[in-house]
């Protein structure tokens, strides 16, 4: 097995960036894609492109040709906003393990929506519980392959997204009776989770769940308040008496046991 090649399932806004990161360190990267236009996107920035739809019909030594060869497989697609969302997203991941091999290791990028509100910190040893759909469904996925890959399988719980293209400024601005003002949030510069990848990859930490989240946590209303205005837009007028729920997300396990320091460690110096 060629220990310097890596498949990354999914290449939008997180994967693409990852692909181009380790090619840069020496990696060999397959990259899949669910768009026909973007084939060429992937072979410009050297990707050896997949072009492929799960739940749908393909050629299924496209599939087995994509994860073949590979050490280190990257799962990296959120599932979709849609009706059975829960049921849906588990068979698209079952589509892929008989592919998977023993020896293969694989990182599956996961979300923070897999904890409830706690009113307090959060760290990966909590029962999940989560309260929305798409919550339940990555959970369900995770646990999936738990039960598939076992000890090979790392997780990473990305809390929300932002850097780039995805402009904080730009999520609540002009909105009216914004609820949860007072709650702290939880992001993660796009940075940063590409070096949490490449810090489980290099120091081949596996059968573990990270947390992957800034360090500090402002409040709602003064984070996108602030990054409202810097963007040049409306501001959201936030609700001022009402009780709130949160969560706040701990980064601690990825500090001490990757040792990984956080780039953008403070999300309101992102919009300063």
């Amino acid at each position: 097995m060629n220990n310097k090649q890596i498949s990354i399932l999914g290449c939008g806004w997180l994967g693409l960036p990852l692909a181009e990161f380790l090619i840069d360190k020496g990696y060999t990267v397959k990259g899949s894609t669910t768009s026909q236009q973007k084939e060429e996107t992937l072979k410009e920035r050297n990707i050896i492109p997949f072009v492929f739809k799960l739940g749908e019909s393909y050629d299924k030594t496209l599939i087995n040709d994509f994860f073949s060869d590979s050490e280190v497989i990257i799962i990296n697609f959120p599932p979709k906003r849609i009706p059975d969302i829960f049921n849906i997203y588990q068979e698209q991941i079952k589509e892929v393990l008989p592919y998977i091999q023993p020896e293969q290791k694989v990182i599956f990028v996961s979300s923070t929506s897999v904890y409830q509100n706690t009113n307090d910190w959060v760290t990966e040893t909590l029962e999940n519980k989560p309260e929305k759909e798409s919550g339940k469904a990555v959970l369900a996925v995770e646990q999936l392959l738990q039960l598939h890959i076992k000890n090979n399988l790392t997780v990473l719980r990305l809390a929300g997204l932002i850097g780039y293209d995805r402009v904080p400024g730009r999520f609540l601005a002009n909105k009216k009776e914004v609820t949860n003002g007072k709650a702290p949030i939880n992001v993660i510069h796009q940075d940063d989770c590409i070096g949490l990848v490449d810090a489980i990859i290099t120091q081949n930490i596996w059968g573990e769940i990270f947390n992957g989240c800034a360090d500090e946590h402002p409040l709602r209303e003064t984070f996108y308040i602030l990054a409202a205005e810097k963007a040049g837009l409306v501001p959201p007028e936030f609700k001022q008496s009402e009780s709130i729920q949160f969560k706040k997300i701990s980064n601690t396990k990825s500090k001490s046991v990757l040792n990984y320091s956080y780039k953008y460690p403070d999300p309101l110096a992102l919009i300063t």
